[in-house]
Parts: structure tokens; C-alpha cells; sequence
């Protein structure tokens, strides 16, 4: 089974986006951890709304483009890791792990654990 784990911050927080070598350095041995165990598929972070990003929304047929940032949004999805695990609960068990290194941190964070929709059996 194929999971997502989607962290969401809020930019409107100073630094939420610029991660302190510390930081950095508590997830690359997360997410070599994780590749060690063989259930990395694959694993980013994004950059701010205000960096080269848009926004396509279709309402009624109607489709607007709108550039960042996102000012109205306090919960950004900020980066990915797409894990190949037996269960929803191991999937759950890595996000606590990967939240822990944002509470070692000091910074709030929101993980998703969503299943990948792999079409029919």
C-alpha cells in the first residue's frame, strides 16, 4: 500500500520555510532512516508561495490563475514523502516519527496521512 504524508505550515510564520542546519541535518537521517527501510519512494520539500508558484482554480467551468503567494492559506502543504508500507498504521507510526523532528524544532506542523487511490485490484 502506497501512503502520502503531506506536511502543512503556515508561512505567515517567520523561518516556518527556511529550515536552520539543525533541522536539516534531523531529517536528511530521517529520510535516509526511511530509505534504509526500504519504504521511500520519494521524498521532497516545496519552497514558499511567493517562489514562482500559482494557483489554478476551476469554479462553474470557469478556470483562474492566480500567482503566489497565498496569503489567505495558514495551512500550505510544504513538502512530501510517498512511503510503501503494509498498513495505514505503519504509515502513521513514520508520521509521528517525521512530526517528532518538527516538535524537536519548535515548529507547529499539520502531517495528512492519506492512501494513495491505486485503481482496482
Amino acid at each position: 500500500m502506497r501512503y502520502m504524508l503531506m506536511h502543512k505550515l503556515d508561512e505567515s510564520v517567520p523561518g516556518t520555510f527556511e529550515p536552520t542546519p539543525e533541522f536539516q541535518k534531523r531529517m536528511g537521517e530521517f529520510i535516509q532512516e526511511v530509505a534504509q527501510a526500504g519504504v521511500l519512494l520519494a521524498a521532497e520539500g516545496l519552497c514558499k508561495s511567493s517562489e514562482e508558484s500559482a494557483r489554478i482554480t476551476a469554479t462553474k467551468g470557469k478556470t483562474t490563475i492566480t500567482d503566489g503567494p497565498f496569503t489567505e492559506t495558514k495551512e500550505l502543504i510544504a513538502g512530501f514523502g510517498l512511503l510503501e508500507v503494509r498498513s495505514k498504521e505503519e504509515a502513521v507510526e513514520w508520521g509521528k516519527r517525521y512530526v517528532d523532528i518538527f516538535i524537536e524544532s519548535g515548529i507547529d506542523v499539520e502531517v495528512d496521512v492519506r492512501r494513495v487511490n491505486e485503481g482496482p485490484a
